[in-house]
């Protein structure tokens, strides 16, 4: 079945963390296909939105404060908004910052989805609603490509949160018949990454040392193995998914698996360094628990949502690179 493209109609979305990578990806998307995009942030009034700002479309995307832990915040915002379509963003959203926070991660994301979830029961059951999973989820399942059947194993506070989300979406589609269904995300990255992710850590380190920084590169375990994306890429299926004429859940990645040692050595290849020069391991960086490789296969999001990715792999790290060097957002 294809995808529905309503971008002729004046749909009204409400992006929950618009303020983050995927947030502002996503509206950046939606505006250009004629949507009226709403953002929350816990206090609308003083943030910064500077992901919106370097995308250049903050003066066109409304914003409203909501705190996704407070029911009467939800209730309140999605009465005002009237969305057609809502994507859940928000929440912690560090697999290391959790294991320092684990309540506040449980709480942000659990009860925040759940939160929107009622609102929507109680509101209008017609609104679309996506959730961001994760791939963090499946945790160990020695080095074999998960598939949406694939039994989740999460081995941070932030997977066992994820993972109950994603119970809890799948409920609300079961026993009340919302139009609710999660992606399930593998590692997706943009210039708009943080740095206190270890991708975008090693791309910035990387090119401020071509450009004469005598910095070293700490990091943790870099044998570690992930499926990384691209974020734009990734904000596309989320659309798809909402605009699909069934709800389902969907696995989105690459399919290409890499270690964050290649990760590195590409990225310091692209600027003409040896990585062996500037890198250098800290134990401090160890997680307390870290699954060595998680891969994914988005067979059926290519079959049913007609996605596909075009950034993966080595690719993927030179684009990454390019786009620091050249200051993009």
């Amino acid at each position: 079945m294809e995808v529905t493209d309503k971008s002729n109609a004046k749909r009204r979305a409400l992006i929950c963390g618009v303020s983050g990578q995927d947030g502002a990806y996503l509206a950046q998307l939606l505006l250009s296909k004629g949507y009226e995009v709403w953002g929350t942030s816990r206090d609308a009034q003083t943030s910064s939105f500077s992901s919106l700002k370097k995308l250049g479309i903050l003066d066109k995307v409304k914003t409203i404060s909501m705190s996704l832990v407070d029911f009467r915040s939800v209730l309140q915002a999605l009465s005002k908004v009237s969305p057609d379509e809502i994507y859940n963003l928000a929440g912690q959203s560090s697999v290391g910052l959790s294991f320092d926070q684990p309540v506040d991660t449980l709480e942000s994301i659990t009860l925040g989805t759940v939160n929107l979830l009622e609102s929507i029961r109680f509101l209008n059951p017609n609104i679309r609603f996506y959730n961001a999973g994760s791939s963090e989820c499946f945790g160990d399942i020695g080095g074999v490509s998960a598939t949406e059947n694939t039994a989740f194993r999460p081995k941070s506070p932030y997977a066992i949160a994820k993972a109950a989300a994603t119970w809890q979406v799948d409920l609300y589609r079961q026993a009340y018949g919302l139009f609710a269904c999660t992606g399930i995300l593998f590692n997706h990255e943009s210039p708009l990454r943080p740095e206190r992710f270890v991708t975008r850590k090693i791309i910035a380190a990387a090119c401020r040392i071509s450009k004469g920084s005598a910095e070293k590169l700490e990091l943790g375990n870099i044998e570690v193995r992930r499926d990384w994306g691209w974020a734009p890429e990734y904000v596309d299926a989320m659309w798809r998914m909402l605009n699909h004429g069934e709800p389902q859940d969907f696995i989105i990645a690459t399919g290409v698996t890499q270690s964050l040692r290649h990760f590195l050595k590409t990225a310091f290849d692209a600027v003409n360094l040896d990585w062996n020069d500037h890198v250098q391991t800290n134990p401090n960086l160890l997680r307390p628990s870290d699954p060595l490789e998680i891969g994914g296969v988005a067979t059926k999001a290519k079959e049913i949502l007609l996605w596909e990715p075009e950034f993966k792999g080595e690719n993927l790290v030179r684009r990454l690179v390019e786009e620091e060097l050249n200051g993009a957002a």
